[in-house]
């Protein structure tokens, strides 16, 4: 069964709470936004996930999107959420006030992304592209292309895409063979076609903006000759609104394994006119400013999916009767206990909730590095922001995706047999979940982004921002206590990592194979650690709470009793890790390529 309630005791936990010492607070600028206004956004954004988003996921997933007479079609219902979405100001929350957004922290916007995409991710891809599309924008277009277009997106009347792989190039994007040519009016008549385009075509707005990559008629070869286009479907007249068709169309849905509300469109310009963003030949540069913003949001999908995929997998297991529990009957007024009393059963939910738990604790503390980078007044907090948002985002994107799809996984294995049929509604998680370690670049491409550019990046500078916190951390609270197993389970894991970092160091300067052999399991490897880091902080700090009294104990001590579990049963897979990134390339890269 599909059910939603987003954890906002949680979510104020991660916001009000866990973070506060982390350098990255007291922004003048965000000082408007007090827990009181927050909390209202989060209840309302709560609301709206679950009367209006929640009842339309497994309709849509059953419908799916279809083309009408040329026009894409999104399942019954998905119009009117959108126009109550938008009406409610929801597309332009995070937005710049000057285009007229409004201005809350990422650290909201993240969980309220968490909730819509808990409640339908397919929803949440048409609003999440054109964030996305409007920090490129913003960053890196034009002033006159900026007052054309951002105050449309950000109220979302006007949707966005980002159009970069075609049929013979995926993450290779130096193949691409999409055409630019300059016209005398400054615009570019752009000819190519794109695969895999989410949110491509659809009804929801009358007109989508796409950002395009393609090459300039003396474009240098490879990556370095790519330049981005923004696109319109329709011209916008004089005055504003949409007009001229503009050699933009979708030739053909993809028929997906999830995600199916979510139009992923095969587009087609012939001789669409366009406007250069950014300077020529620095596409990539400018598209990277949307696909970092992204893939920190997909991060966040594949977290809302497992929150979903948990609670379904909570109210199933506490309804379902099977059998008795090994130390006594729980419930002798029924024919069989609930299947919440045996211990495999606990093992994947304690699993799935520990793994939401980190996760939403380690992504609010990325999204405070993110509003630092952006409004901080002091240039060093910048810095030390944007190198700590630049190495976390791979970790974001791959480790929070790989969880979200475990969860669903558990999810359907907790409901047995019953969860394997549509009717029981969570094998759509794990379907959904799918796509998340696969686009804005596939969790191996994140793994080798972390270890070949960001590892030794400015001399290692990124990474101290991350080790310099979490050896504070253990030294200050080593020794004896009731953290004291906990933060000897984190010095052991830091340990490896920090053992690991040096091999990788030593190794993948000599032979870079190396280093990309070791690459999922080193990210693997400190997004545990960047988890360990966190349930140690709020075992702590629900300690002192509990310590105090009040009426929130139930919370806390749950939170000591998740963050025990990670401790025993999660965290020492950071073993594991270690001694496949020791081993080195030599087994992986041994069979002869004939031999498979």
């Amino acid at each position: 069964m599909q059910v939603y309630d987003a954890p906002l005791r949680d979510m104020r936990f991660v916001l009000n709470e866990l973070h506060q010492d982390d350098g990255f607070g007291d922004l003048p600028a965000l000082a408007e936004f007090t827990p009181d206004l927050t909390d209202a956004v989060l209840e309302e954004a709560a609301r709206f996930a679950r009367e209006v988003l929640l009842p339309i996921n497994r309709s849509g997933d059953e419908e799916g999107c279809h083309i009408d007479n040329g026009i894409v079609r999104t399942p019954a219902g998905f119009r009117e959420a959108y126009s109550a979405f938008r009406e409610g100001g929801w597309t332009a929350l995070a937005a710049d006030p000057e285009w007229g957004g409004q201005g809350l922290p990422e650290t909201v916007n993240k969980l309220v992304e968490e909730m819509i995409c808990g409640a339908n991710i397919s929803f949440g891809l048409y609003p999440g592209l054109t964030h996305g599309a409007t920090t490129a924008i913003e960053s890196h277009a034009a002033d006159e292309l900026k007052q054309a277009y951002l105050p449309k997106m950000v109220s979302g009347e006007w949707t966005g895409t980002m159009c970069l792989t075609e049929a013979h190039c995926g993450t290779d994007l130096g193949l691409l063979r999409t055409k630019a040519v300059p016209q005398a009016n400054g615009s570019y008549r752009i000819t190519g076609s794109k695969i895999f385009i989410s949110a491509g075509d659809h009804d929801l707005t009358e007109n989508i903006i796409h950002l395009v990559l393609a090459r300039l008629p003396d474009a240098p070869r490879g990556v370095k000759g790519i330049s981005l286009f923004l696109v319109p479907k329709y011209l916008p007249g004089a005055d504003g609104t949409p007009g001229q068709a503009n050699g933009v169309s979708c030739a053909n849905i993809e028929h997906k394994m999830g995600l199916k509300a979510s139009a992923t469109c095969q587009m087609n310009f012939e001789d669409s006119t366009g406007w250069l963003v950014g300077a020529p030949n620095k596409g990539m540069e400018a598209m990277f400013t949307m696909m970092n913003t992204e893939r920190v949001s997909v991060g966040v999908q594949g977290l809302g999916v497992g929150e979903a995929a948990y609670q379904a997998a909570v109210w199933y297991a506490r309804e379902r009767i099977q059998g008795r529990s090994l130390s006594g009957p729980k419930r002798p007024d029924l024919a069989a206990d609930p299947i919440i009393v045996h211990p495999d059963v606990r093992r994947m939910l304690m699993t799935m909730r520990a793994y939401n738990e980190g996760c939403r604790a380690v992504g609010n503390w990325v999204s405070r590095a993110i509003d630092a980078e952006r409004h901080s007044e002091d240039a060093e907090v910048r810095q030390h922001a944007a190198d700590f948002v630049a190495l976390m985002t791979p970790v974001v994107k791959a480790l929070f995706t790989d969880y979200g799809f475990e969860t669903a996984n558990l999810a359907v294995q907790t409901y047995g047999g019953h969860g394997y049929i549509r009717e029981s509604g969570v094998e759509q998680y794990a379907r959904d979940a799918r796509i998340t370690m696969i686009y804005e670049g596939t969790n191996g491409i994140q793994a080798l982004d972390l270890v070949g550019r960001k590892l030794p990046a400015n001399m290692g500078r990124l990474l101290r921002t991350f080790f310099h916190p979490v050896s504070a951390f253990i030294e200050e609270n080593g020794g004896e206590g009731p953290l004291k197993r906990m933060v000897e389970g984190l010095q052991q894991a830091f340990g490896a990592l920090q053992l690991s970092t040096a091999k990788i160091a030593e190794k993948g300067m000599k032979d870079p194979e190396e280093a990309a052999a070791a690459a999922t399991d080193y990210l693997r490897l400190l997004g545990l650690v960047a988890m360990g880091y966190c349930f140690a902080k709020a075992a702590k700090i629900a300690a002192a709470k509990l310590a105090e009294g009040g009426d929130d104990a139930a919370f806390y001590q749950a939170k000591i009793a998740t963050a025990a579990f990670f401790f025993d049963r999660i965290l020492p897979q950071t073993s594991a890790c270690f001694l496949a990134i020791k081993a080195g390339k030599k087994s992986m890269m041994g069979l002869d390529e004939a031999a498979f």
